[in-house]
């Protein structure tokens, strides 16, 4: 017979009702979830440590204070807190992060050369500093959707969830991003291709 995990939504009813065991469970369940995210928003292991610290701080005093109510909702709850503390984070640092580069992602493939040249490469690496230039330039909302789209391989389903505004909040806000991308490279007159 295989071990049946509880739900989390048991979990945390177990937790409040005074069972401290019960989430230890809901962390290390989902720990390695949240830290991920928390981490490729932020990229720093220390600062990571504390935004995800930090976001269970906030767990625990929701849950011990009553005031809990997302039925059966606990992982995109948490992943809302923690994505709430990473925009405190940065608004107490002025400065919005650097996108992590993935293999397979350049932005939006814009470089599809299939001989690399040095040349090439350095003309790639030049359009990429530029678009994350030009990223910059969004509103924070719509910089959010794009970088969680396109550099974090998330779903609108998962955007929606973790920004908590509707999925077809979300799909208007990257569609605005890239309306406002190409408005900003029609501006500075930015050649995109080689």
């Amino acid at each position: 017979m295989a071990n049946i995990q509880p739900p989390d939504a048991l979990l945390v009813q177990n937790y409040v009702a005074g069972n401290e065991e019960a989430l230890s469970t809901l962390i290390k369940r989902h720990e390695s979830r949240i830290y991920g995210f928390i981490y490729s928003k932020i990229s720093d292991r220390d600062i990571s440590n504390d935004i995800f610290q930090d976001t269970f701080i906030k767990v625990i005093k929701t849950l011990k204070s009553n005031s809990y109510n997302e039925e059966g909702k606990f992982l995109p709850w948490v992943m809302r807190i923690s994505h709430n503390l990473i925009i405190d984070h940065f608004r107490k640092n002025k400065k919005m992060p650097l996108f992590r580069e993935t293999e397979e992602f350049s932005i939006f493939s814009i470089m599809s050369d299939d001989s690399p040249t040095i040349e090439n490469k350095i003309i790639s690496d030049q359009v990429e500093r530029d678009i994350k230039k030009l990223i910059e330039e969004l509103p924070l909302d719509q910089k959010e959707v794009l970088v969680m789209r396109m550099y974090q391989d998330m779903s609108f389903k998962e955007i929606s969830e973790i920004t908590g505004v509707s999925i077809n909040t979300s799909l208007g806000r990257m569609r605005y991003a890239l309306m406002n991308l190409r408005k900003v490279i029609d501006k500075h007159q930015i050649v995109l291709t080689n």
